[in-house]
């Protein structure tokens, strides 16, 4: 791959190039949506046109199963897999017990769907995605778009008896228009600071009418690998309770890589 990259682009790559070795022939994979995710279809991509790598794909998002088509994976819906072998996808934050905020991309509702419908998740981020505390990136709820200015209405006054620093709520906007998920729903950002008790307020939020989903995702994660812009890679297991490293070295080379500016 191209030896440019920033640094924050190198971490994505070598945490995604960790992360595809994960995955063996014949299994059935989640692939989660967003930047880093994509370097990781991109690497799965690879080992599929130049290893002989059979796997079949199950997508989390319109965007991630074009890619996946595009660089030869064979993609399959959730229906047709009914279980998966391991879902591999990135984080908008992580903590040290490996609980996540995701959504940032918007997909957060078919990404945890695919993700607990596997055997294990493994998550890809650079070093900046780790936080003492989650809720400094604004946690997103997917809700219904009948009514969403009630629930929105409904969610403030919910927080206002939980744990949490700042409780201002946004509707995601595409351009002029709201933003709308691949199942025709809104998103909700919740910019909340921090997060006291994570486990409570997804409980507590996925009550409120209107709600379907919301970005905590918690006791999912099985490991997580954090990439760095020097080519190391960490790898936390949080079952086994072991970290361990390795290292990619970046080359100057033309390959399916070069396009890659997600």
């Amino acid at each position: 791959m191209p030896s440019d990259l920033s640094p924050i682009d190198k971490a994505k790559f070598v945490a995604a190039k960790q992360a595809s070795l994960y995955v063996e022939d014949g299994m059935k994979v989640g692939l989660g949506t967003g930047s880093t995710a994509a370097w990781l279809v991109k690497c799965l991509g690879e080992r599929v046109q130049d290893d002989g790598l059979k796997i079949k794909g199950v997508p989390t998002s319109s965007r991630t199963a074009a890619l996946a088509r595009e660089v030869g994976i064979e993609v399959m819906s959730l229906d047709e897999a009914r279980w998966l072998d391991i879902t591999i996808d990135g984080a908008d934050e992580y903590d040290g017990n490996l609980n996540l905020i995701k959504g940032g991309g918007g997909a957060l509702l078919q990404e945890k769907i695919v993700a607990t419908a596997s055997d294990q998740m493994v998550v890809i981020a650079d070093a900046s995605k780790s936080v003492e505390t989650l809720g400094g990136f604004p946690l997103p709820l997917e809700v219904v778009p009948f009514g969403w200015q009630t629930t929105k209405t409904l969610i403030e006054e919910t927080l206002i008896g939980m744990d949490v620093l700042g409780r201002k709520v946004s509707l995601r906007m595409n351009g002029e228009a709201p933003f709308y998920t691949d199942e025709g729903n809104h998103i909700l950002d919740l910019h909340l600071n921090r997060i006291g008790n994570a486990r409570q307020l997804s409980l507590v939020v996925n009550q409120i009418p209107g709600v379907v989903e919301n970005g905590l995702f918690i006791d999912i994660c099985d490991i997580v690998v954090i990439g760095h812009g020097d080519g190391r890679v960490e790898m936390r297991d949080i079952n086994e309770g072991m970290v361990q490293e390795a290292r990619h070295d970046f080359i100057e080379t033309d390959n399916l890589f070069a396009d890659l500016n997600d």
